[in-house]
């Protein structure tokens, strides 16, 4: 692929000339940019997890029913689906620190105006309106920042220093659930007023770390990010409400498949496009295509699992929610140290040996975690969870790295857009797959142990659908509440089987994970086993085998 490195982002594109002496006399320092840069995503992370624990006091507060609440939620993961793309472009347009500063803002301003939502009729319609423009925030935001970093960091170093990028951001996720117990004891409002000061700092940080700013001064392809947001929001809500309304409702499959239709038409239309929002052509190398489908099968599991093991150490081992949060930390720990690990060998021996043993330890760690979640003991699975969590450690910054460095022209805004976007909707398709095999394999079990105490069939079969919605509806409730009658005695008479049928049910869930890991180590099989060094920056001139 060839580039033109004279509009190049990174410091590597300027090496010589007058230009090069002003950069080395302005140069940016790389430290404070780093910092800056995870200061701003951080509240990207901990803004996908603190919401849920707060949602019972949203709910209490304003009035809201879950189905409302449920798209308080979707409407901010809705946006950052559907304008990753977009944001990404943006950056490489107008300048990857401008366009970080500006998501910055957009997403303070809207996450303060979603703590000072009025109680009252116009509550939902506040709330919701407010979380989908933090949406928008995030999606300007993350790819411009993580750009960024690529561009500040040269070639060589560029591993690690994404490495504890995709690492420290990573653990804020599990942070969310106990920032947000914590914030939430004070007033609810708290979770979205946190992110101001954590915003000051980004910004300040950013205007002194002396980030470069190059912009391309390229027209945007309006009808191209059109486009792409249609489709990905279409999709994405297609997967969100299939749970809701149903996988046989003719209206989840119209969302899917309408959303898909339009994808296809934006790649096609991309194809022809004299300036397209996004060079498909970059699918043409053969490591960028398995570095992107590693990122995707990793993410399903990666994602989603937050979700999962933390409404399982709720319902199952009967822990509060700081308390399952905390067994995520033992996920994060083995991520955060691995993570640093992948960073390495990508710099030293390029992306495939950590592609390969970050999916392989994934799959094997995922899958003898789940065969230890029938024993309702933590202890007795911390090592598993530490062993998947250091298996997408390995591999999450060398695939997202590796992808990014074969970017075209340079273009790291647009190529981050891609591989957030590619992780995005991996995210959503597991949360829908798994909560689907979550929700079934609960109604058949816990219809099963009920029928054995006695309870008529219909009525087993009704109680257990209940017992399923109670459990996998939210991850803030740790048992169903059963009315009176017989089917009601009997589950409160059973609850400690009913924990064990979630427990067995969701074992079905992380074995599925296992199964993306290991779809994705045969894909990181195939990785060319091309890196892009220094003297080659963007993917141009030499390839190196490793």
């Amino acid at each position: 692929m060839g580039t033109d490195t004279s509009k190049g982002d990174g410091p590597e594109s300027a090496s010589s000339g007058p230009a090069a002496s002003g950069r080395r006399a302005g140069s940016p320092n790389q430290s404070l940019a780093l910092a800056a840069m995870l200061f701003a995503v951080s509240m990207t992370f901990i803004d996908q997890t603190i919401v849920a624990i707060a949602a019972p006091d949203i709910i209490h507060e304003l009035g809201l029913t879950s189905t409302q609440m449920q798209w308080v939620v979707n409407a901010y993961l809705l946006t950052l689906a559907a304008f990753f793309a977009l944001g990404g472009r943006l950056s490489d347009i107008y300048g990857h620190r401008r366009v970080m500063l500006i998501g910055t803002l957009v997403f303070v301003i809207s996450s303060a105006l979603c703590g000072a939502v009025p109680a009252g009729d116009f509550a939902q319609a506040w709330l919701i309106g407010f979380r989908a423009v933090q949406g928008i925030g995030a999606a300007l935001m993350f790819p411009a920042a993580l750009a960024v970093v690529i561009a500040v960091f040269p070639v060589e170093r560029r591993g690690r220093a994404l490495a504890l990028f995709f690492g420290l951001s990573g653990a804020l996720t599990a942070v969310g659930p106990l920032l947000g117990g914590w914030l939430t004891s004070w007033t609810w409002r708290a979770i979205f007023w946190v992110n101001v000061p954590v915003a000051v700092i980004a910004i300040v940080l950013t205007l002194l770390a002396r980030i470069p700013d190059r912009s391309k001064r390229e027209p945007l392809d309006l009808p191209g990010a059109v486009l792409v947001a249609v489709g990905m929001g279409l999709t994405v809500l297609g997967l969100q409400q299939a749970s809701t309304w149903g996988w046989d409702a003719v209206a989840t499959w119209a969302c899917i498949v309408v959303g898909v239709l339009v994808l296809a038409f934006f790649c096609w239309f991309e194809l022809r496009a004299r300036i397209p929002l996004i060079k498909l052509q970059v699918f043409r190398d053969r490591a960028f295509q398995i570095d992107t489908a590693v990122l995707f099968f990793s993410m399903m599991a990666f994602v989603p699992v937050f979700f999962f093991a933390s409404v399982y150490a709720q319902v199952s081992l009967s822990a509060s929610p700081n308390q399952a949060a905390l067994y995520l930390l033992y996920f994060f720990i083995g991520f955060g140290i691995a993570s640093q690990w992948g960073g390495r060998i990508l710099d030293k021996r390029g992306a495939r040996p950590a592609l390969k043993l970050g999916t392989a330890l994934g799959a094997v760690g995922f899958a003898l975690w789940a065969g230890k979640l029938t024993t309702l003991s933590m202890h007795d699975q911390w090592l598993y969870a530490a062993l998947a969590g250091a298996g997408i450690g390995f591999l999450l910054a060398p695939a997202s790295t590796d992808a990014v460095n074969r970017a075209i022209g340079a273009s790291y805004g647009e190529v981050t857009g891609i591989t957030q976007t590619v992780r995005n909707f991996a995210a959503s398709i597991g949360l829908a797959v798994f909560g689907t095999v979550l929700t079934h394999r609960t109604i058949t079990n816990v219809e099963g142990t009920l029928r054995d105490k006695g309870v008529p069939e219909g009525a087993a079969g009704d109680a257990a659908e209940s017992v399923a919605q109670a459990v996998t509806g939210q991850a803030d409730t740790r048992g169903p509440v059963p009315g009176p009658g017989r089917s009601a005695d009997a589950v409160k008479d059973s609850m400690q089987a009913i924990r064990m049928d979630f427990a067995q049910a969701n074992q079905w869930v992380f074995y599925g994970m296992a199964i993306c890991l290991a779809v994705a180590f045969l894909f990181a099989l195939r990785h060319p086993g091309t890196r892009v060094t220094q003297d080659s920056p963007a993917g141009a001139g030499r390839a190196q085998k490793e």
